[in-house]
């Protein structure tokens, strides 16, 4: 059995391919810096789009928190690409996030509606914040694609947990 997402303890062992043609492995990052994961629903996904480019617009502010940004999808490369070049993001983006990977990470997952919203299913939003020590601090994740954190109070909150080194919550 898979292990489950848990605030407290490391993400378990999830790794997706990025657009720049690296392997990451979530929640393992090489430096001192905290990770923030976002998990958007997709190319078809309008919504994600706004909200995408809403960080790309805080991408400098995370980087002087010294907050890496990765967003992934369950869509394949050619999918992702498109989502970053429509968009101009600039932020590391993640790809084909399997379904089982993202149940992992205790993702709601949706069939399409139609095949013109998508050809397979895909996982709904979530917000992780993985800290230095590979924690995971804060976890949000939504089944519905128009409940997501509020990026300003989301990143005051991250400020306020590394200024007064603000514990982890909801371990019970």
């Amino acid at each position: 059995m898979t292990q489950q997402a848990k605030v407290g303890q490391p993400l378990p062992n999830v790794t997706v391919k990025t657009l720049d043609n690296q392997t990451v492995q979530l929640g393992q990052q090489d430096s001192a810096n905290w990770q923030l994961v976002v998990v958007y629903r997709g190319l078809h996904c309008p919504i994600c789009k706004t909200y995408l480019s809403q960080i790309e617009e805080m991408k400098s502010e995370f980087d002087e928190m010294n907050v890496d940004v990765l967003a992934i999808s369950t869509d394949p490369e050619v999918k992702a690409k498109k989502f970053r070049d429509d968009n101009g993001l600039s932020m590391t983006i993640g790809y084909d996030l399997s379904i089982s990977d993202a149940r992992a990470l205790g993702l709601f997952i949706s069939d399409p509606l139609s095949s013109a919203e998508t050809d397979q299913p895909f996982a709904e939003p979530g917000t992780y914040l993985i800290r230095p020590d590979r924690k995971l601090h804060i976890m949000d994740v939504s089944n519905a694609p128009f409940s997501r954190p509020d990026l300003k109070m989301l990143k005051s909150g991250i400020a306020f947990v590394q200024k007064k080194d603000y514990p982890i919550r909801g371990e019970s």
